[in-house]
């Protein structure tokens, strides 16, 4: 007879083994049942609705490509797309360079540099309304930063009025509040640069910039791919900074507007048509996609 010791681990195994084939979806259910109904769902739904007419509180019917058609003649269309596209422009290669040099500077160890690291992160973690709202207050007509100009004998400048001011003082915003994340992302690149790849660019001579050039950023350069492509779709999607500069209805005649800013007073309100923003959230999705293959095989050719 064998003993409770030798049979009770087998017992657990086999029950263990008869449990295999469906734990593993027990655990993914809730992870799949939250992407779908957050992130499929709408997804599926919005590209059913672009073909539709359907507005907040009609159903609509299917309308084809209609409004896709007329998207190529809408002048708003075409102003958003404009300034989606300057944005990406303004914004990324700040992004790119900007967070690795911050990060070159908060790589030494040094006494106070936790300090430093911490402050320049905390941007960050703030809402971005909280931010949004901190930099009205000092680019308003009003604000400290035009009240410092009248001191000085400048007229105020109208940031928060002129159409490509607004951008520009947006495009600060997103700058200013990304530094800090990209800069994290650097500093653990950096981390995995051989110090001796320096010392022997230092021996042969080379001084700060030249071992810039040619020790850090090729052995950052896929990081720098990465950091252009997550702010390049961030920055095409940019809402929250631009609508909070321009204000619920907009900088003069709309010309601030953007696509996802488009989207927003298209299909909001009771009387929203939410095919057409719909089919908008189409094109950013399309566009946002291209952006992101376009960075990869740029950084490719490069390789080759």
């Amino acid at each position: 007879m064998a003993s409770p010791a030798l049979t009770g681990p087998r017992r657990v195994t086999r029950r263990v083994r008869r449990q295999l084939p469906t734990s593993p979806w027990l655990f993914a259910a809730p992870g799949l049942l939250i992407t779908g109904a957050f992130i499929l769902y709408p997804f599926v739904s919005t590209v059913v609705n672009s073909f539709t007419d359907r507005r907040t509180l009609v159903p609509g019917e299917f309308v084809g490509l209609a409004n896709f058609r007329e998207l190529l003649h809408d002048d708003m269309f075409w102003i958003g797309l404009r300034n989606s596209t300057l944005y990406v422009l303004g914004v990324v290669p700040a992004l790119v360079l900007l967070p690795l040099l911050l990060a070159l500077l908060v790589q030494k160890h040094i006494p106070g540099i936790t300090f430093f690291r911490s402050a320049f992160y905390t941007p960050v973690v703030a809402s971005i309304v909280v931010v949004g709202l901190i930099w009205v207050w000092l680019l308003d007509e009003r604000g400290l930063v035009n009240s410092l100009l009248e001191t000085v004998g400048a007229s105020p400048v109208g940031f928060l009025s002129d159409q490509w001011l607004i951008l520009l003082s947006a495009m600060a915003v997103t700058v200013w509040k990304g530094l800090g994340y990209y800069m994290i992302i650097y500093l653990a690149a950096l981390a995995n640069v051989p110090r001796e790849l320096h010392e022997a660019a230092a021996v042969d001579g080379a001084g700060a910039v030249r071992r810039f050039l040619t020790v850090t950023v090729p052995a950052v350069r896929s990081t720098m791919v990465l950091v252009a492509a997550l702010s390049s779709v961030a920055a095409f999607k940019v809402f929250s900074e631009v609508y909070l500069m321009a204000g619920p209805s907009g900088g003069p005649a709309g010309e601030d507007t953007t696509l996802v800013m488009l989207v927003q007073r298209t299909g909001t309100g009771l009387t929203g048509r939410v095919g057409y923003a719909s089919a908008l959230s189409v094109v950013v999705f399309v566009v946002t996609v291209a952006l992101m293959l376009l960075v990869l095989r740029a950084d490719r050719k490069e390789e080759s």
